[in-house]
C-alpha cells in the first residue's frame, strides 16, 4: 500500500529552521550549526519515515547545513598583516549568509502575520443597518481543530513513537505483512478516542509494525484535516492529547 500526502502546513526549510531556534530557544546571530544541523535532519528522516513528499528545497538546506558545518570544523589559518604582525584571518563567518536569510525570513513572516490580522479585523467589519444580535450570544465559535499544535510536534512526536517502537523490535523476526487501509484505521481511531473520552497521541500507536506507525500518522493527519478530532499540547515537547469535537460525540 502506497499512500502519499504533501503537507501544506510547511512553508519550506527556513519555516522550519526558525521552529528549532524557537523551540529550542536558540539566538538566531549565533546558530550552533551541529545543534540545529541534527534536529533539521531528525525531521527530515522522520518525513521520509513517513513517505511524505519532501521537496527538493529542503535537501537543498539540509547540503547547505552540513556544509556550514563542515567549514566551522575547519582550523582557522593564520596571515600575516601589514605589520608583520601574526593576526587571524577575519574569514566571513561560514553562517553570515544562512542568518540573514532567516533573518529576513521572519521579518517578512511577521509582516505577513500582522497583515493578516488587520485583514482578519477588517473582515469583522460590515456596514448594514443595526440588528438585534441577542440570540447570538450563547453560541461558541468553532474551535481550531489542531489548536497550539503544529506540523513540527506531530513529526516531534513521531520520532518519539519511532524511536521507542524500534527499541521494542526483536533483532530477528519473522513479520507477516498485514495492510491496514487508511479509512479502517480512521475509524478504529474514532471509535476509541469516543469511547475513553481523550487519548494520549502515544497510545494509538499499539503495536511496533512500520506499516501500522505510518498508517496511524496520517490516519490522526487525515482525523485532523477533517475536523473529527481536535488536539492539544500544554507545552513544548510535552504529552499531544487527542480527543473528539462535543459535536462528534456519540
Amino acid at each position: 500500500m502506497k499512500y502519499s500526502v504533501k503537507i501544506d502546513a510547511f512553508e519550506g526549510p527556513l519555516d522550519l529552521l526558525l521552529h528549532l531556534i524557537g523551540t529550542y530557544e536558540i539566538d538566531i546571530y549565533d546558530i550552533p550549526v551541529a545543534v540545529i544541523t541534527e534536529q533539521y535532519m531528525n525531521y527530515i528522516h522522520t518525513m521520509q519515515e513517513l513517505k511524505l513528499d519532501v521537496a527538493s528545497e529542503y535537501l537543498v538546506m539540509a547540503a547547505t547545513l552540513l556544509a556550514i558545518k563542515s567549514k566551522m570544523l575547519l582550523p582557522k589559518q593564520e596571515v600575516l598583516d601589514s605589520d608583520d604582525q601574526l593576526d587571524l584571518d577575519e574569514d566571513d563567518d561560514p553562517r553570515e549568509d544562512l542568518v540573514r536569510r532567516l533573518v529576513e525570513y521572519r521579518k517578512f513572516k511577521q509582516a505577513a502575520h500582522d497583515l493578516k490580522e488587520k485583514e482578519t479585523a477588517r473582515s469583522m467589519i460590515f456596514t448594514r443597518e443595526p440588528m438585534d444580535l441577542t440570540s447570538y450570544e450563547n453560541e461558541e465559535d468553532d474551535l481550531n481543530p489542531v489548536a497550539n499544535v503544529t506540523i513540527y510536534d506531530m513529526l516531534a512526536a513521531m520520532q518519539k513513537i519511532f524511536v521507542k517502537k524500534m527499541e521494542k523490535v526483536p533483532r530477528k523476526t519473522t513479520i507477516e505483512r498485514q495492510e491496514i487501509p487508511i479509512e479502517t484505521r480512521m475509524q478504529q481511531i474514532i471509535q476509541d478516542i469516543r469511547t475513553s473520552g481523550r487519548k494520549k497521541f502515544s497510545e494509538l500507536f499499539t503495536t511496533s509494525s512500520r506499516e501500522h506507525l505510518v498508517v496511524t500518522f496520517l490516519a490522526v493527519l487525515e482525523l485532523m484535516k477533517t475536523k473529527e478530532v481536535e488536539c492539544e499540547q500544554e507545552d513544548n515537547f510535552s504529552e499531544i492529547f487527542i480527543y473528539a469535537p462535543k459535536e462528534n460525540e456519540v
